[in-house]
């Protein structure tokens, strides 16, 4: 089974991770674990994680001077982690060593992959950090630099999913967080789309939180997921 359901491990203590994982069948999904579990926790929760069987995609979002992003993301490949990730705007020559630094990791290496705009982000915010660009052209051209730099993909809103899937090549790996079905709360997330549709414009793999972690049953919902996937791919 292509397990495309990244489950969202959004917590701030291992009690609560593990809780989460004992109600989720690792054939199922993979799990993301982010800058609030990672920090609490460290790397030995990661070992954890994957010593139980689950693939982790890594997103601590690394945006620094190239030498110290690629630095970080060969420890980051020690441990094991299927995926992880860096910020697009920290240029086209922090990807490049980022992408580099996987270079001897062989069939152990990690895809990585770029964040292109945060989905918590509209015109009007982009606006204020001075991006006169749309969402859309802005993600865009961030996934163009990503893929010059030779990295695997990037992370984009299912709203983006579509234009990005009819510019780049097939094999450009797209991820896209915010998925709700319509029974689900939007929260914090701006730029959402439901499951099937995300698949249908070309995403890979779902990032979903809530709506699976604070299910309840998780197991279930993840289910559900997985078969509006399933309907489509």
């Amino acid at each position: 089974m292509d397990k495309r359901i990244i489950v969202a491990l959004d917590f701030n203590s291992s009690d609560q991770a593990m809780t989460l994982l004992d109600n989720l069948d690792s054939s199922l999904c993979r799990v993301k674990i982010g800058k609030e579990l990672f920090t609490a926790c460290g790397p030995q929760l990661v070992r954890q994680v994957i010593d139980r069987g689950f693939d982790v995609f890594l997103d601590l979002k690394f945006h620094d001077i190239p030498n110290t992003v690629a630095k970080a993301v060969s420890v980051a490949s020690d441990m094991g982690v299927w995926m992880l990730n860096v910020h697009a705007s920290g240029g086209l020559a922090m990807m490049e060593l980022a992408r580099q630094a996987l270079d001897g990791y062989g069939a152990q290496r990690p895809k990585l992959i770029a964040v292109t705009v945060l989905t918590s982000l509209l015109r009007e915010d982009l606006r204020k950090v001075g991006v006169e660009l749309s969402p859309e052209e802005q993600v865009s051209k961030l996934a163009f630099l990503t893929r010059e730099a030779g990295l695997d993909g990037v992370v984009c809103s299912a709203a983006e999913t579509k234009l990005l899937r009819a510019q780049l090549p097939e094999d450009f790996c797209l991820v896209t967080p915010g998925i709700r079905r319509a029974e689900d709360a939007a929260g914090d997330q701006k730029r959402v789309l439901g499951p099937a549709e995300a698949i249908q414009n070309g995403s890979n793999y779902l990032v979903v939180g809530r709506p699976i972690t604070q299910a309840d049953s998780p197991n279930a919902a993840l289910e559900e997921f997985n078969l509006a996937v399933s309907s489509v791919s």
